[in-house]
């Protein structure tokens, strides 16, 4: 068998990558500053709040930075965006993640790409919140990586003022900047689909104030989209039909690569589990003539599909996103705009990282439902769209929309389709989160019993005991069923998952705690016994640790280096902790060993379930 050989690393720079602006070249621009050359010339201060109507961004640049300073870059992002090993290094780099160099455009001839922000709304804690917007995110240029032809659209956060910035000052702060920079690269090493973070600059001249006057920086990330369900709430509340149906073509073909690439109508013996319907010529749905399903009811479904394997990873990797406005919900699919969040400490399903979200609307339990909800609005948006069936490419539906005489009918086949694809989600969900899972415990078959009996029973017992739910599925990974083949010994490896103080939970005693746990480990070891049979243990626990991570991106932990970096000056911890949530299936990571340990062991009991406020 011949080696695996690695394919070449090309050393590029970005100004060496090659370089595109689809968005600003196929979608409408504030009419105010219609050409980047316009922009350009404006004075700084008149690319200030405003609203902003026709149009799906704005030509803006960035505000220069004065002595910026790099404070980390993730090797990782820097491979995935194509720039070569020591590309951070340059004076290039340095200036254009700070804001401080437009590339790609010359200022004499008024010609190649400009910085722009986005135009959108959103309903936010379930009220609509009028237009939002990149209030403080200005996009770069788009960055296709030669060898894997990947397009990334590269991004600065907190770069200054813009149309869209309302009352706010553009900026963004250092600790907010930490934590997006951190958990971005945190969550795609746990393959969870996610924006990414290239590098986090200081801006020492730039005081900001917030909650109390604190330092500035920029986040610069990238995705391969940064559209969300809000760019069509805006145009759906502005009753803007036209920028609707260009917006949905655009992310159809600009976004997901061409109408082919679409899942194909569902027939009555598909449950929308699998990815057998993509690319399959569209037709009607049988037993259901009038309900035909047109190409943007599989946009549509497609955005739908993406987003519940999206939330079945959060689940699954007990991660809390604490604003899932949707202005939030990304079309991609992907983890977007962190504000608080976190990753569960003890397992609570009511837990919410927001300490302003008082109804608990963004808890852990309720992301499946609120990203549905979300869902559902941009259904609203869309429903004209695949409402219409057949006739959506009609010149009087063009021109004219719904007419009083079809009304009924395009309402009731809308209805049918987000009706459909709620179903769709769920069963997308629930085969994600079931795989996800089945991994997490080691087992390579699934069987119908598990959910119940393995599954919930565990979650159960997690939260009524107030297990750490990311030390569990680790723990368990060394556990060697023989250890478990009788009560006793099952109760003694109960003690394993236990806090340093031991068990807690209303009414629960160390004793119950120990059976608990150890009739669930019964289960799970018959489970085991079943898919690897006896003396496999060390196989499993290698694919077990391959999926259940040993240093988890905790609260307690980014508080600690927030203080760390901002308070007391430290830059190598900021490395340190960047390589651990790169490498979180590591046993080691070549560090502080003491200090990895330390993060990798018991949450300090008076820091678990932290919160924090929106302000960043």
């Amino acid at each position: 068998m011949a080696a695996h050989v690695s394919p070449p690393h090309l050393r590029l720079s970005f100004d060496d990558l090659p370089k595109t602006h689809v968005f600003t070249s196929r979608l409408p621009p504030d009419p105010a500053f219609p050409t980047p050359l316009e922009s350009h010339n404006a004075p700084r201060e008149s690319l200030g709040p405003r609203l902003v109507k026709g149009a799906l961004f704005t030509y803006v640049r960035p505000e220069p930075a004065k002595e910026p300073e790099l404070l980390a870059v993730s090797q990782a992002a820097l491979r995935d965006i194509g720039l070569g090993e020591g590309a951070e290094k340059t004076e290039e780099f340095k200036d254009v993640v700070s804001g401080n160099k437009i590339l790609g455009w010359s200022g004499e001839t008024g010609e190649g790409i400009y910085p722009w922000a986005q135009c959108y709304g959103g309903f936010q804690f379930g009220s609509w919140a009028g237009q939002l917007g990149d209030g403080r995110a200005i996009s770069l240029f788009e960055a296709t990586n030669p060898i894997t032809n990947v397009r990334y659209e590269i991004q600065l956060k907190g770069a200054g003022k813009t149309p869209y910035s309302r009352f706010a000052d553009g900026k963004a702060v250092l600790r907010s900047s930490i934590r997006e920079f951190i958990v971005s690269e945190a969550l795609h090493a746990l393959s969870i689909p996610t924006t990414r973070a290239l590098s986090l600059t200081l801006l020492p001249h730039s005081k900001v104030q917030r909650e109390r006057l604190e330092p500035g920086a920029i986040v610069t990330r990238f995705a391969e989209s940064w559209l969300r369900i809000g760019t069509f709430d805006i145009l759906r509340a502005r009753g803007d039909r036209g920028l609707i149906r260009k917006l949905s073509t655009y992310v159809a073909e600009n976004v997901f690569g061409g109408w082919g690439n679409l899942p194909a109508k569902l027939t009555a013996d598909q449950n929308g589990a699998d990815d057998t319907t993509r690319g399959v010529p569209e037709r009607d749905i049988e037993g259901n003539p009038g309900e035909e399903e047109n190409r943007f009811a599989r946009l549509y479904r497609e955005i739908v599909r993406r987003n519940a394997k999206t939330v079945a990873a959060w689940q699954a990797y007990a991660f809390t996103n604490g604003v899932l406005n949707t202005d939030n919900t990304s079309l991609y699919g992907l983890s977007i705009d962190f504000g608080p969040f976190a990753f569960l400490d003890n397992f609570d399903p009511n837990y919410t990282p927001n300490h302003d979200d008082h109804m608990l609307r963004y808890s852990y339990r309720n992301q499946t439902t609120i990203i549905w909800w979300n869902l559902v609005r941009l259904g609203e948006s869309l429903a004209e769209l695949f409402g219409a069936g057949s006739r959506v490419d009609d010149e009087e539906f063009i021109e004219k929309g719904v007419q009083e005489n079809n009304t009924d009918e395009l309402i009731k086949r809308a209805e049918g389709i987000i009706s459909r694809a709620g179903e769709e989600y769920k069963a997308v969900f629930l085969a994600e989160y079931k795989r996800l899972l089945t991994a997490r415990l080691g087992l390579k078959t699934q069987k119908h019993s598990d959910f119940q009996q393995l599954f919930s029973e565990l979650l159960d017992t997690m939260s009524a005991l107030e297990l750490d739910f990311h030390h569990f599925f680790r723990k368990l990974s060394s556990v060697k069923l023989v250890e478990l083949e009788s009560e006793n010994g099952r109760e003694e490896v109960a003690g394993r998952f236990f806090h340093r103080e031991g068990p807690s939970g209303i009414g629960i005693t160390e004793k119950s705690a120990r059976k608990r746990v150890g009739d669930w480990l019964a289960a799970w070891r018959a489970r085991a016994l079943e898919d690897w049979g006896e003396n496999k243990d060390s196989e499993r626990e290698i694919a077990m640790k391959a999926v259940n991570p040993k240093f988890i991106l905790r609260s307690w932990i980014l508080d600690e280096l927030i203080q760390r970096v901002e308070r007391r000056g430290e830059r190598e911890i900021l490395h340190r902790v960047l390589n651990m949530a790169l490498h979180p299936f590591n046993e080691e990571w070549a560090g502080d060993r003491e200090e990895e340990e330390r993060f990798c062991g018991d949450v300090p009991r008076l820091q678990r379930a932290m919160q924090c406020s929106c302000s960043s």
